[in-house]
């Protein structure tokens, strides 16, 4: 699924299509990530250590955790 289509406080796992802002944190296949919500073609996502990352909208990514609401 599309990182823009999960509910906004899921925790999810990347899967594919990863892009981050340059010299931005890498963020690696397979990475569990807590998203946030979308910031234009970025989102805010952050690591379980509180690190602030940036995945692409467009990612390819897997809900682990719906704990999110769709608003």
């Amino acid at each position: 699924m599309e990182l823009y289509n999960v509910p906004k406080n899921s925790r999810i796992k990347v899967i594919g299509d990863i892009k981050v802002p340059p010299g931005a944190p890498e963020i690696k296949s397979g990475d569990e990530l807590n998203f946030r919500s979308i910031d234009g073609m970025y989102s805010y996502c952050t690591t379980d250590t509180g690190e602030v990352v940036h995945l692409v909208a467009w990612a390819e990514v897997e809900i682990i955790d719906d704990q999110g609401s769709k608003d």
